[in-house]
């Protein structure tokens, strides 16, 4: 997140932003506090093998860019993991596979795993849900997800849920008072996705109506 505070509203100066945003303005919450924490206490870890898991939205993705500018490292998408990934991961001490979907091809995953060990390497991988939570066919598989260190990002707290939804409406030159967030975070779903959508529904109708954002307007999106 690109965050200026000098853009904020300033009818909500008393929200302490300062103190929350740290490392490229990542908001860090009682929800993520013990992930944001993890990642970058590396490689102080208690194993080499790391799963950061959590929703759509919740920030996953922006602690790996965290981490890997902070410690250097190999990204890669699960979807895009080949044979030729075996090898590109040899000269790197830090490995990131993000995205772990159940339909991956178990032994080219479990290949990977043993190379990473193998080489006493460090590995992130993340997904939506605890990778012990996958249904591995592969027994080995099986037992490897067990060897990892689980990290779960929650669902949003209300300080976190303020801070988004204010940091992406002032992204997109959109004002808003604080009492409408307060309003917000009591009637919308304690969910990143819901969350997103109702920030992009707020942006459409601000665009095509070019008003400022009322609470007629909120109560519009909300379905109320």
């Amino acid at each position: 997140m690109d965050f200026k505070m000098r853009d904020l509203n300033q009818l909500i100066l008393n929200f302490d932003y300062e103190q929350n945003f740290k490392d490229q303005d990542f908001y860090v919450s009682k929800s993520n506090y013990y992930p944001f924490q993890l990642i970058n206490s590396w490689p102080k870890w208690e194993k080499n093998f790391l799963n950061l898991y959590g929703e759509k939205f919740s920030g996953k993705t922006h602690l790996i860019n965290i981490f890997l500018k902070k410690f250097k490292g190999f990204k890669i998408d699960s979807r895009s993991i080949n044979n030729k990934t075996l090898k590109e991961i040899k000269i790197h001490e830090n490995i990131v596979l993000e995205n772990l979907f159940e339909n991956i091809d178990e032994n080219l995953l479990y290949t990977f795993l043993n190379i990473i060990e193998q080489d006493n390497k460090y590995l992130i991988i993340s997904s939506l849900k605890p990778i012990v939570n996958f249904n591995f066919k592969l027994n080995d598989l099986v037992s490897r997800s067990k060897n990892f260190l689980l990290t779960g990002i929650e669902n949003p707290d209300d300080n976190l849920m303020f801070a988004l939804i204010l940091k992406n409406l002032s992204d997109r030159q959109i004002s808003i008072d604080k009492k409408l967030i307060d309003y917000i975070i009591k009637r919308i779903d304690r969910s990143y996705s819901k969350i997103f959508d109702f920030i992009y529904k707020i942006d459409e109708i601000s665009l095509k109506k070019k008003k400022s954002i009322n609470f007629k307007i909120i109560k519009e999106v909300l379905g109320e």
